[in-house]
């Protein structure tokens, strides 16, 4: 059996999962989610506990059962914890300011970008003297966090001679030896 798919999720206190179907939802103190699964594989709660369990040793079954078992575990963390990803401007002028759901950021380009979020990521923006702007996201779906994390990444990837850019707080990003002079 698959080493994650066999795995049960359990259900900390105030998390309800409910099974329609092939759509599992999660509901929590921090919010909802909803999941489709293949149909091919059951999802069955029980007490506190959340089991998946496939119907074949095929390849295909094996790498759904542990990617819907990891995705309801992701969704349980979710509506109870919830997550948060720290993003750090690096460089001069760099700037973030949130306003409501906008986020706006001059990463050194002629105009500013604006970018509109969801309403299930709460934004918030840190500027302190002699210190890396920073861009705290929180959110209870963590594909939703990742991919808006990416994008924002996108806009201005990190580069290795200076290390200026967008990348997350804590990133390690590998440098590279400038031009070196001739003769």
């Amino acid at each position: 059996m698959s080493r994650i798919g066999k795995l049960p999720v359990h259900l900390p206190k105030g998390v309800t999962i409910s099974v329609n179907g092939n759509v599992v939802t999660v509901k929590g103190p921090k919010g909802e989610l909803k999941q489709d699964v293949n149909p091919n594989i059951t999802v069955t709660v029980d007490g506190g506990v959340c089991h998946v369990a496939r119907p074949n040793d095929e390849r295909e079954m094996r790498a759904m059962h542990g990617l819907y078992r990891a995705l309801i575990h992701n969704m349980v963390v979710g509506v109870s914890e919830g997550y948060k990803k720290t993003l750090e401007l690096v460089g001069v002028g760099y700037r973030a300011n949130a306003t409501g759901q906008v986020l706006e950021l001059s990463l050194g380009y002629t105009h500013a970008i604006y970018m509109g979020l969801a309403p299930e990521i709460k934004v918030q923006t840190v500027s302190e003297r002699n210190q890396n702007p920073l861009i705290i996201l929180e959110s209870c779906d963590k594909q939703l966090l990742g991919q808006v994390c990416a994008k924002i990444r996108s806009f201005r990837m990190p580069e290795p001679y200076k290390g200026k850019g967008v990348k997350f707080q804590g990133e390690y990003i590998r440098r590279k030896a400038g031009k070196t002079a001739g003769k």
